[in-house]
C-alpha cells in the first residue's frame, strides 16, 4: 500500500492517520481538511485567565474495550499527565438531574435509590428491572429506543428517562432513533438471551493508563487543556512522524476510480491515492463521489444529522443549588432545552485561576431545532444566549447575569441512527465491496457517534485494510 488518502480531518480522519503511520505498510498519508482547523467537534476555548471551555464533547468515559483503545492512544501520545479523571464515587457521577414539572429531581443511585419511589417516577426503578427479566422477545429486525424499552422497562422510563437521556446523547428523538444502532449491546443482549445481560467487551490490551483508570474507578476524564488538546496532539505526532501530508483549507471536489485506485480532484489540482479512509459527514461525501456510485449517493443523503447550539456561561462565585454533572431535559417539557451541564463540578481545573466562578453549559435544538429556532441561518447568537440565560434562571434559580457568555453553533453535528440505519450500512458496504471500490467508510456517521466509538472504529478500518492488527 503505497499511498492512502484520508478525508476530514475530525477526530475520526486524524484517528485513522495515527494507526496508518504506526505500520510499516503504508509509505505515504495525505489528510485533506476543508475548514481551517483540525479536530473537527473537538473544540475548546482557553482563556489566558486559565478558564477553559468545551464547545463540542466535554468527558470520555474510559470503559469497555473503545474507553480502553482512547486511553491506550492517549497515553502513546505522552499525554498521561493531562488528564483529569472523575471517579465514580465523585458527585458529578453520583449526582444526575432531571428538570420534570418545572423542578429538579436527582436519579435514584445505588440499591437504596432502586428500592424507593422516587420523584418523577411513580414506582421504584427496581419494580421496572424485575419485570424486565420476563419481558417477551422481540423478533423485529429494529425497533425505536422509546418502542424498546417500552416494550421491556415500561412507558414511564421511556417516556422520561430514556427521552431525556437520547436527548443527552444523540440530540435526538428515541421515537425515531434504532435501538440497533444506537445501543447494539442492549439489542444483542436480547437476541442473544431474552434478556438484558451485557455482553463481555472485546479484547484490548490493558495499558498502564488503562489499569490505572480501574484501579481509581474512573467514570469519565478530560484534559488539562480541554479535549482539543487530543487532536491536537495527534496533530504533532503526524508531523514527527514525517510520513503524513497534511493540507488545510483544501476541500475535496470530486473523487473518481482510475486503475490505481483513486483520482482526487481539488482546487488547484489532483491527488492519486491506492486508497480512500472517508471521515466525511455522510452527505458530503456523497457530493463528491461519481455518478455511477448512484445507490451508494442516496442512501448516504438518507442519513440526516441535527444542529446544536451550545451555549457556555460563566456566573462569578458559586451559584449552583445542586451539586452534579448536570440535567437533562424529557422532550414533554421543553422540546427546545435539551439539558444543562454543569461543568464546574467534574472539572473544577477548567475555571479560572483567580476567583471564584460557576461554568455552565446550555445545550439546545437536535432535532427539535427547526421546530423551537427556525433555520439555524436565521437564528441570531443573541436570541439563543437570551433563551440559554432564561434556562440557568428557571432551572437552577440563578437570577444574575454571566459575566463570560460564548454561542457556538454546532451545525449537522450529529448524525442520527434513524431504524433500519443497520440495513443502509450493509447495503452500501456491500455495494463497496462488489465494485471492488478502494474506499473505507469511518466518522461519527456510521458506527457510533462517540469519540470512543469513532477512534475504535478508525482503527477497526485500517486494520481490514492493512490485513493486521496495529500497535
Amino acid at each position: 500500500m503505497r499511498t492512502v488518502a484520508v478525508l476530514g480531518g475530525g477526530i475520526g480522519g486524524l484517528a485513522a492517520s495515527y494507526y496508518l503511520c504506526k505500520s510499516p505498510q503504508v509509505a505515504k498519508v495525505i489528510l485533506l481538511e476543508s475548514s481551517s482547523r483540525y479536530g473537527g467537534w473537538l473544540s475548546s476555548t482557553r482563556r489566558s485567565d486559565g478558564a477553559v471551555f468545551e464547545h463540542g464533547p466535554r468527558g470520555i468515559r474510559p470503559a469497555g474495550a473503545v474507553g480502553r483503545n482512547t486511553l491506550n492512544m492517549v497515553e502513546d501520545l505522552g499525554l498521561s499527565g493531562e488528564v483529569l479523571p472523575v471517579t465514580y464515587s465523585h458527585d458529578a457521577s453520583k449526582n444526575r438531574y432531571l428538570y420534570v414539572n418545572k423542578q429538579l429531581h436527582r436519579m435514584p443511585s445505588g440499591i437504596s435509590g432502586l428500592l424507593k419511589t422516587v420523584s418523577p417516577f411513580s414506582r421504584p426503578l427496581l419494580f421496572s428491572i424485575a419485570t424486565e427479566i420476563f419481558a417477551k422477545k422481540s423478533y423485529e429486525e429494529d425497533e425505536s429506543i422509546h418502542s424498546f424499552v417500552s416494550r421491556r422497562l415500561g412507558k414511564e422510563l421511556a417516556n422520561i428517562a430514556v427521552d431525556s437521556l437520547c436527548r443527552g446523547v444523540f440530540a435526538g428523538d428515541c421515537r425515531k432513533l434504532s435501538v440497533r444502532s444506537c445501543f447494539p449491546v442492549l439489542y444483542n443482549a436480547e437476541k442473544r438471551r431474552g434478556s438484558l445481560t451485557l455482553d463481555p467487551s472485546q479484547v484490548v490490551p490493558l495499558g498502564p493508563l488503562s489499569q490505572q483508570s480501574i484501579k481509581e474507578s474512573w467514570a469519565q476524564w478530560s484534559l488539562r487543556r480541554g479535549l482539543e488538546d487530543l487532536p491536537e496532539s495527534i496533530i504533532d505526532f503526524l508531523q514527527r512522524s514525517k510520513r503524513v501530508q497534511l493540507n488545510r483549507e483544501v476541500p475535496v471536489k470530486h473523487i473518481n476510480p482510475s486503475p490505481m485506485g483513486w483520482m482526487i480532484h481539488l482546487d488547484n489540482g489532483i491527488i492519486s491515492a491506492d486508497h480512500i479512509i472517508s471521515a466525511l459527514p455522510a452527505k458530503v461525501l456523497s457530493s463528491v463521489l461519481p455518478s455511477f456510485c448512484q445507490p451508494l449517493i442516496q442512501n448516504l443523503q438518507d442519513i440526516s444529522c441535527v444542529t446544536v447550539a451550545v451555549v457556555n456561561l460563566q456566573y462569578e462565585g458559586s451559584v449552583l443549588p445542586v451539586t452534579g454533572f448536570g440535567h437533562l431535559v424529557p422532550s414533554s417539557e421543553d422540546r427546545g432545552l435539551l439539558g444543562v451541564v454543569y461543568d464546574s463540578v467534574p472539572f473544577p481545573q477548567h475555571n479560572r485561576h483567580k476567583g471564584e466562578t460557576t461554568r455552565l453549559t446550555v445545550m439546545m435544538g437536535g432535532a427539535w431545532f427547526d421546530e423551537v429556532f427556525g433555520t439555524p441561518s436565521a437564528v441570531t447568537e443573541g436570541q439563543l444566549l437570551e433563551r440559554a440565560t432564561e434556562a440557568v434562571r428557571c432551572h437552577l434559580g440563578v437570577t444574575s447575569g454571566p459575566s463570560w457568555s460564548r454561542v457556538a453553533l454546532q451545525k449537522d453535528c450529529i448524525p442520527q441512527y434513524y431504524e433500519g440505519h443497520f440495513s443502509r450500512l450493509e447495503y452500501m458496504r456491500n455495494f463497496i465491496k462488489n465494485n471492488n471500490l478502494s474506499l473505507s467508510l469511518i466518522g461519527s456517521s456510521y458506527d457510533g457517534v462517540a469519540i470512543n466509538d469513532v477512534i475504535f472504529n478508525a482503527r477497526k478500518a485500517v486494520e481490514k485494510l492493512l490485513g493486521t492488527g496495529v500497535q
